[in-house]
């Protein structure tokens, strides 16, 4: 059953129908509607298989467009970005849902700005924030990539960013990025070496 909810949650719409996800049958009709934060969650029934299945809709706003590095302009895309935390999350013990409310969060503050264009550097600032407030772990794998690390010594001063600006702490259910006592006996073993 779980298999058939996640596949029912992609059904696609064609010509404004919903197609069912188990026969194809565009028609159906609508048994409950329920607000879900920003949008509308639909329960459904195929007038052909009787299969039942969820919708969620959502109000589309105006476009963003992100500007890239090198000038390239590319409409904004949330199952990118998605996609992109997704990966820096991968395995990490993360609540339920935590992905998607940062990135419904981000989304929510790029359409506040009002502008119909944004340089790529803000969204993957706005990533960082979240990230350093969600997981420290999953905050590096993404600095690995948006911050192009080319050495170690990059990757350690990130680190050390996280750890002065966070304190060091771990986020609950979480262990240490470095434990507080080895970064310090790390420290006056190189002082002692000097």
């Amino acid at each position: 059953q779980q298999y058939i909810v996640l596949y029912l949650l992609n059904t696609t719409c064609y010509g404004g129908k919903m197609k069912c996800p188990l026969c194809g049958a565009d028609e159906s009709k609508v048994i409950d509607s329920r607000s879900i934060g920003d949008g509308i969650r639909r329960r459904r029934q195929c007038l052909k298989c009787d299969s039942r299945f969820t919708t969620h809709e959502r109000a589309q706003p105006k476009g963003i467009f992100i500007i890239k590095k090198d000038g390239r302009r590319e409409e904004f895309n949330r199952e990118k970005l998605l996609a992109g935390v997704r990966k820096a999350c991968e395995k990490r013990p993360l609540p339920t849902g935590a992905i998607d409310k940062v990135i419904d969060n981000i989304e929510t503050e790029l359409y506040k700005m009002g502008k119909t264009e944004i340089s790529s550097s803000i969204v993957g600032d706005k990533v960082m924030d979240k990230l350093g407030d969600l997981d420290h772990i999953a905050y590096i794998r993404f600095a690995s990539i948006y911050r192009e690390f080319t050495d170690i010594a990059a990757m350690k001063q990130e680190v050390d960013k996280l750890l002065n600006a966070k304190s060091g702490a771990p986020l609950p259910g979480q262990l240490f990025l470095i434990k507080p006592d080895q970064y310090s006996n790390s420290g006056k073993k190189r002082q002692r070496h000097k």
